[in-house]
């Protein structure tokens, strides 16, 4: 290549050149939102709950591990409800644990976001069809932001997940979120069930009946009557 006698050579990165701060004010100052810094901060430090109740749960262990180490996400897991902003409804809820799994939710602070995890928790998944407990859309008890399919999902869909999580944060408002409010809310209710003495108390296993066969049956087969298992044990005594 052939310069002319007005063009001068300039070296992009020189070697030997230590590189100058420069002090161009557009490559110094960033412009940005109240909103998206606070949106930039929330979506890069999700703390999910380490919560599972049923399969599902083995899934989501997975990813503490290093083969897939949510971590690089900036997901830290908390074992306290009050220190947590992610909820991810790992396996099925029964109606029993209804109410323990919207206190776990109401603990936590704003903003906060819930995962439903599973075909157990978006509908009821195999036990929709003849289980009486099991609840039917973990949506009915509190709101839920994403859904993962699967029974049970791979690791790899809840990644995918928490990315979609993290874009939706990012197009969060402070505005607009302190207007919404939770619809759709099903409250729990004591029920008027009475309590009954149990049926199975094993006292039919001390009847005579069960220790000894009854006359009539050992005269019709012609059998001798055995002694019962009293009787030996106190011939044994009686020997003694």
């Amino acid at each position: 290549m052939v310069l002319s006698p007005n063009q001068n050579p300039k070296i992009i990165n020189p070697i030997q050149q230590s590189p100058t701060v420069t002090q161009e004010l557009s490559e110094n100052v960033v412009l940005t939102t109240v909103d998206d810094i606070y949106n930039w901060a929330r979506l890069s430090s999700l703390w999910p709950l380490l919560y599972g109740t049923a399969c599902c749960f083995i899934e989501f262990a997975a990813l503490i591990g290093s083969r897939f180490d949510f971590d690089r996400f900036g997901l830290v897991p908390r074992s306290s409800p009050r220190q947590a902003d992610l909820l991810i409804t790992a396996g099925t809820i029964t109606m029993k644990y209804a109410p323990v799994l919207v206190r776990l939710y109401e603990q936590m602070p704003e903003p906060k976001y819930v995962i439903a995890m599973g075909a157990c928790t978006i509908t009821g998944g195999m036990f929709s069809v003849d289980s009486p407990t099991a609840v039917r859309g973990v949506d009915k008890l509190i709101p839920v932001d994403l859904y993962i399919p699967g029974c049970p999902p791979r690791p790899e869909a809840i990644i995918d997940a928490i990315i979609k999580l993290r874009k939706k944060i990012a197009n969060d408002s402070l505005q607009e979120r302190g207007q919404l409010q939770q619809a759709h809310r099903y409250y729990t209710v004591k029920h008027n069930m009475k309590v009954v003495k149990p049926i199975l108390t094993g006292q039919y296993l001390q009847t005579s009946d069960r220790k000894t066969a009854p006359k009539e049956l050992t005269e019709a087969i012609g059998m001798p009557i055995l002694p019962t298992v009293e009787a030996v044990e106190q011939e044994e005594v009686n020997r003694g």
